[in-house]
């Protein structure tokens, strides 16, 4: 399993790389905005329900997010 900062990477990095902002990757994701601040911070680990958004997410987006999901959450596109 990935550590709390790998997460707040992962998820920082999926936003710019998709030059989406906080509060647009929240929306995205059905969340709110302090909980996508509270992660990229490293103050609070993603629950599993918002891992499996944010794994959702990834398979919805171009290789790169594809990328992503093989890497840190071990699955296949």
């Amino acid at each position: 399993m990935i550590e709390r900062k790998d997460w707040s990477q992962v998820i920082r990095m999926v936003r710019a790389r998709h030059g989406m902002t906080q509060e647009q990757f929240a929306a995205k994701l059905g969340v709110t905005f302090a909980s996508v601040n509270r992660w990229e911070n490293g103050r609070v680990t993603p629950s599993r329900l918002a891992l499996r958004q944010i794994e959702d997410l990834l398979r919805g987006l171009d290789s790169d997010g594809c990328a992503l999901l093989v890497e840190y959450f071990g699955g296949e596109t």
